[in-house]
């Protein structure tokens, strides 16, 4: 692990891979470490031994209710070789963790447990995507939190509520969470 500072008040911790990022949240959840001081918790984090078996809690999972009627799920099928009802199949059918937030409050970049839907990215990304679309876009998929420009393949859509700033924590999708997508009238 790399420990990186990030202003006067944040450290970056660099991982090898999703599996040791994951190991590391689900050690700090279960442990947590004391101080807010850099050094002091520079050094916590350089001490802490990742055990190979620590695991998310499985219990955390959210089911998101997605109406599968997004404007990219024909080209999807095409990209993948296989049926628009197999692409709801299989984003159905897994169980996808967060690995990452970013790009507007509420983002998650979530993986899937089985793969099999690793589409690219749009040529040409769209001017504005309505809050709740769900789109793949290579190996992850994720849930727009708001309206905003984007160039993922839609396949769906969502009226899960991805940031609240009242709610504690904020953010529904927050790394570690394990997500089921369940359809609902397309």
């Amino acid at each position: 692990m790399r420990l990186l500072p990030c202003g006067d008040r944040a450290l970056l911790a660099e991982v090898a891979d999703a599996g040791e990022r994951r190991r590391l949240d689900a050690t700090l959840r279960r442990h947590p470490l004391r101080g807010s001081v850099e050094h002091g918790l520079a050094a916590a984090l350089r001490e802490l031994v990742l055990d190979p078996d620590e695991a998310p809690d499985e219990s955390d999972e959210l089911v998101i209710e997605v109406r599968y009627d997004g404007p990219d799920l024909q080209d999807v099928a095409t990209a993948v070789g296989i049926s628009p009802d197999e692409v709801v199949e299989r984003h159905t059918t897994q169980v996808w963790t967060v690995e990452f937030a970013g790009f507007a409050p509420g983002f998650g970049y979530l993986t899937g447990s089985d793969g099999g839907l690793e589409v690219p990215r749009r040529h040409s990304p769209r001017t504005r995507i309505p809050a709740g679309s769900v789109g793949l876009a290579g190996p992850y998929s994720g849930i727009y939190p708001r309206p905003s420009p984007g160039g993922w393949q839609l396949i769906g859509r969502s009226d899960a509520r991805l940031w609240d700033a009242d709610r504690d924590p904020p953010a529904l999708l927050t790394p570690g969470r394990r997500v089921r997508f369940v359809e609902v009238g397309r």
